[in-house]
């Protein structure tokens, strides 16, 4: 994944970021989870989440099999027990048998990587692994809309968009089943707890996500 980095480094830089808000971030991930993404996964399915960080994804959506990749080690810790962890650099091979997924699901995980080579060859090994008709779920920073905003955080490598997303993904053999360029706000509040229904509100109000919408989603099937 973060192959520039050290696997303490990345740890520092979580627990910083996330430890105090932990519980509320799960929560919200919850309603995101049950109110929108569960729609594209199937309970007899095997998914996994690239760059899963603290694993507020994985730990929430409902399946068959889940399987979660980061090199941050501090994951593993505070993953479901049923959860099966992968501690290595995503754009390295993956340790698992071709065609043997049906969802790999990235959350804000992409413009951590040190370059463009390290994305294109992580996609490459989630089409490898994905079965034929398979989805790869994408949401990132948008830096059409962020734009300065995108570089506040330290390990922010590399830039995209919507479309440069859609291409790379189309170039790596995908087909696009659906794009949005505005879909959630960038960053949760530090200060202020916005309530799961609330969340749940935003949801059910696509017009919304235009407005105050600042990263893209893009779920992209396997041909």
């Amino acid at each position: 994944m973060r192959a520039e980095q050290s696997s303490n480094e990345l740890s520092r830089i979580y627990h910083r970021r996330f430890e105090h808000r932990v519980a509320y971030r799960n929560s919200v991930w919850k309603t995101l989870v049950t109110g929108f993404f569960s729609r594209y996964v199937s309970p007899d399915g095997t998914v996994l989440d690239l760059g899963c960080g603290y694993g507020e994804f994985i730990n929430n959506i409902r399946c068959k099999r889940r399987l979660a990749i980061d090199l941050n080690p501090s994951s593993r810790d505070v993953l479901d027990g049923e959860v099966r962890f992968f501690e290595q650099d995503c754009s390295e091979p993956w340790p698992l048998p071709d065609e043997s997924l049906d969802v790999v699901f990235s959350s804000n995980f992409f413009e951590h990587l040190p370059n463009k080579d390290a994305l294109s060859r992580t996609i490459d090994q989630a089409h490898r692994c994905l079965r034929p008709g398979g989805r790869m779920i994408c949401i990132g920073p948008n830096i059409r809309y962020v734009k300065g905003a995108y570089w506040d955080f330290w390990d922010h490598q590399i830039p995209l968009t919507d479309l440069s997303m859609a291409e790379i993904l189309e170039c790596s053999g995908f087909r696009i089943e659906r794009k949005i360029s505005r879909f959630l706000p960038y960053t949760m509040p530090d200060k202020l707890t916005i309530p799961p229904a609330a969340v749940a509100l935003y949801l059910r109000f696509p017009l919304i996500w235009r407005f105050l919408g600042d990263q893209f989603l893009i779920v992209a099937v396997r041909g």
